[in-house]
């Protein structure tokens, strides 16, 4: 598994495709804090829940100088139709070779039904102006995590 990262750290820089193909990478969102959420597989409950709870605390999230992006292994296609189907206006980013996901600990072993599997670890991440981590959150859960990081956020 990867290192976790704690508050502190630098944030592992990248440049992954948007649902549109786009590049999109750390350093174009630099001067604004950046909370990257990864989650396992898009149209699925639990990630559906959780991307439609940022989307609604979106306006709150931006008003406060704050940027939110997901990550999850789909490719962009699958990504535009999540995005489409589900009303989310904020960039969804594509890591099939979950390259990003590792560099930021969010993939490995975890328990899922009782079995341990390797996959994407539902992981948040907030990351300041100058691209340093403030908090980071792993193994959260879908339903509630959204509010729990307005709340330290003081959002």
């Amino acid at each position: 598994m990867s290192e976790r990262l704690q508050a502190g750290d630098d944030a592992p820089g990248f440049e992954l495709p948007d649902a549109d193909g786009k590049p999109v990478s750390l350093d174009s969102l630099r001067g604004r804090r950046v909370v990257l959420y990864f989650y396992p597989a898009a149209m699925t409950p639990g990630c559906t829940k959780e991307s439609v709870d940022f989307q609604g605390s979106l306006g709150e999230l931006e008003a406060a100088g704050v940027t939110v992006v997901g990550v999850s292994p789909d490719a962009p296609a699958k990504l535009a139709k999540f995005r489409e189907k589900e009303g989310l206006t904020f960039p969804l980013l594509s890591d099939p070779d979950a390259e990003v996901l590792k560099a930021y600990g969010a993939y490995g072993e975890k328990k899922l039904y009782g079995k341990t599997v390797v996959g994407v670890i539902r992981s948040t991440f907030l990351i300041s102006a100058d691209g340093k981590i403030e908090h980071a959150y792993y193994n959260v859960k879908a339903t509630g995590h959204v509010e729990r990081l307005r709340r330290d956020l003081a959002i």
